[in-house]
């Protein structure tokens, strides 16, 4: 069974408090009050009446904390009646100002100005009810500074508290926050770094895919011609492994990528050079005047081509052709690409991961995309990126 602390705490300070109480009930009678020279005049006798009465002052403290309001009520009547009555209360005030204090620093402003208005009349009334009629006005003036002092000592305890909870809950909610942001940017780059992975060995793959094929079918025919389709195998693959390099190079944090311009439009006449060579007969069509593009945009326009080429490769069919425009325009750059193969009946293969990359690539700086086949046949890849002034 567990024991709560914090009652067993009260429960302790309150036979503290009524053990004291009653001790200076009972000790300091009118007989001894009047040796020291203090007025007695009305006060009683001890008796176990008011030791009664001091006992049930202090009791309530036991439930000071669940019950503040109520204690405070609860306690304020038997040491009230202590003075009407005219008994000396010993130390039964110390509960009240326990409680008291209770009240400010556990509940709310509103309960807290009531139980202070609570505490100060049921001074005025048994001071002005009560028998004994000791004191001057500074005495009073004094007994209700120290009833607000100790009101305003939980006031501020439990601003104090209140405080510190609401940093503990920012720091919680920032730290949620944080949190969020970090699963948030891991997932972000995890895409782009996907979007990379797919883009480069997708393209190389799909080019050696083809230049083997090609070299197996003339193998015994024409060796020459499958000795040169092997070479440009190799020479792919070692493209392709110098860019997975690269890309691996940067996520590792233990070692140095040998870092290089990413590519971009003015990379595409190679890119078409080596579609030629993998056997798609390709043509580039550059229209408007070139000018210096972002970053991103050269970049997502020269994925866009690699993987619109990639798949005219790998779907249109054999005897296709392909068609690469590039259109510079004052606010626009319109990246096409176009193939004349099986078009409809080839759009269900066309529709990996590839391009669902590349319509991340183009919504991420704003521009639209349009896939699908061509009304007289074919299939087109088509991007057109907002460009701002002087871009």
């Amino acid at each position: 069974m567990r024991i709560d602390r914090t009652r067993l705490h009260d429960t302790v300070l309150a036979g503290v408090v009524a053990a004291a109480s009653v001790t200076v009930f009972v000790l300091y009678g009118p007989g001894r009050l009047q040796a020291e020279g203090l007025p007695i005049d009305g006060l009683r006798e001890p008796d176990p009446l008011g030791a009664l009465f001091v006992v049930l002052a202090c009791v309530p403290v036991a439930v000071r904390r669940r019950w503040p309001l109520a204690a405070l009520c609860a306690g304020l009547v038997p040491e009230t009646l202590l003075t009407v009555l005219g008994y000396s209360g010993g130390l039964s005030g110390i509960s009240g100002l326990v409680l008291l204090y209770t009240v400010a620093s556990r509940r709310g402003l509103a309960v807290a100005l009531g139980g202070l208005l609570i505490a100060l009349t049921a001074y005025v009334l048994g001071t002005g009810a009560g028998p004994v009629r000791a004191g001057t006005w500074s005495d009073h003036v004094v007994a209700a500074i120290v009833l607000m002092a100790v009101w305003g000592v939980g006031r501020s305890l439990r601003l104090r508290r209140a405080y510190l909870e609401e940093l503990k809950d920012r720091a919680a909610r920032l730290e949620r926050a944080y949190a969020a942001d970090t699963r948030a940017a891991r997932a972000e780059e995890r895409s782009r770094i996907a979007r990379e992975l797919h883009d480069v060995v997708a393209h190389h793959v799909s080019v050696m895919t083809v230049q083997a094929a090609a070299a197996r079918r003339v193998l015994a025919s024409d060796p020459d011609l499958a000795r040169e389709a092997l070479s440009a195998i190799e020479h792919t693959g070692r493209l392709a492994m110098t860019e997975m390099r690269n890309i691996v190079g940067v996520l590792r944090t233990d070692a140095r990528a040998e870092l290089g311009p990413q590519p971009g439009v003015q990379d595409l006449p190679s890119l078409v050079d080596q579609m030629r060579e993998a056997g798609l007969p390709t043509r580039l069509q550059m229209e408007g005047d070139p000018r210096p593009l972002p970053a991103g945009v050269d970049l997502a326009a020269y994925r866009l081509v690699q993987e619109g080429l990639t798949n005219s490769l790998r779907h249109a069919g054999s005897g296709a052709k392909a068609v690469v425009t590039v259109r510079h325009e004052p606010r626009e750059l319109d990246v096409r690409v176009e193939d004349d193969g099986r078009g409809t009946a080839g759009l269900s293969a066309r529709t990996g991961h590839g391009l669902v990359g590349i319509r991340e690539r183009v919504a991420l700086y704003g521009g639209i995309l349009s896939i699908g086949p061509l009304p007289g046949g074919g299939f087109e890849v088509r991007a057109r990126f907002p460009l701002k002034d002087g871009q």
